[in-house]
């Protein structure tokens, strides 16, 4: 395999904890930077014909990578190619970040991104989670879908083919896309936007930034992985926690966030047994109090 891909950019027993927002996680026996969508379809493509397992790895949100690394080829998307059309399309290469996104569509006048300002995600992490946001500016006070302005994705499926997949296509639901099926995998987006007045859509981009400073903990200096745990419908996973006297316990280098229950952050050289203790510890604590079961919304990648 390793034959087919570029040699000079092929690395082996790469530590991957650099790459993820936990800044935890064990070496990929194979890493492989993907610089555009062809590069990375490419890839996929070359692993899948070798049996090779492989990890797409966009800005490492939303994972924890096991202490033992990833037995086989992570591919690291940075294919970010993005154009802009009079008409409002943008298309968009998925490993292109969301935040340098919505920022060039603000300056061009463009709406309907904004909303997402400060979730860390690429734009094929943005639709393989249906990327939401509750805002909470009282006119807008409801949850908001990256779902609603896209128009297609182009995905690469298990037999190598690509295709355009519509909306409904995509099955999007809460947390959930056609992407979770673990085959096909998103190689560019194309979002339809709106023109907006360009100093409502700042306004939006300042309280949205205010809002989330406010509530989570900045990734700068607590590095974390975003919320632990799905939402549980009307009672909330973080209050549960919290409701346990869990808002700062910590296990090693592994704590729960001060400012939000339903974060755990990496105080220096936390590691992903640290995380996997911290949260059956989280776990337990609710059931027992509680009856209730926690369910984590992360993602394990690798070994433990």
């Amino acid at each position: 395999m390793a034959a087919q891909l570029d040699s000079t950019r092929l690395r082996r027993h790469e530590a991957l904890g650099p790459y993820t927002t936990f800044k935890i996680g064990g070496p990929a026996d194979l890493f492989y930077p993907a610089g555009s969508a062809d590069d990375l379809a490419h890839a996929l493509t070359v692993a899948r014909a070798g049996q090779v397992p492989v990890f797409v790895l966009g800005l490492g949100a939303n994972i924890l990578v096991g202490d033992r690394g990833f037995r086989g080829l992570v591919i690291r998307n940075e294919a970010r190619r993005v154009s802009f059309h009079d008409d409002g399309r943008v298309d968009a290469e998925s490993g292109a970040i969301v935040g340098d996104l919505i920022h060039a569509a603000v300056a061009r006048g463009w709406s309907g991104l904004e909303h997402y300002i400060g979730i860390p995600s690429t734009v094929g992490g943005a639709v393989w989670q249906n990327l939401h946001f509750l805002s909470p500016a009282p006119a807008r006070e409801r949850t908001m879908f990256i779902a609603e302005v896209t128009e297609w994705v182009d995905v690469l499926g298990a037999d190598g083919t690509r295709r355009h997949v519509d909306r409904d296509g995509m099955r999007f639901g809460y947390d959930q896309s056609l992407l979770h099926n673990g085959e096909d995998v998103a190689l560019a987006v194309r979002f339809r936007l709106e023109r907006g007045d360009p100093a409502v859509l700042h306004r939006i981009l300042q309280e949205n930034l205010s809002w989330r400073g406010s509530r989570h903990p900045w990734l700068e200096h607590h590095p974390s992985a975003g919320s632990i745990f799905k939402k549980i419908e009307g009672v909330g996973a973080g209050r549960l926690i919290d409701q346990c006297g869990l808002k700062g316990f910590a296990i090693g280098g592994a704590q729960i966030s001060h400012i939000h229950a339903n974060i755990m952050v990496n105080l220096g050289g936390a590691t992903a047994s640290d995380v996997r203790a911290l949260i059956a510890h989280a776990q337990r604590a609710v059931a027992e109090k509680f009856g209730q079961h926690l369910e984590p919304e992360i993602g394990f990648i690798g070994e433990f």
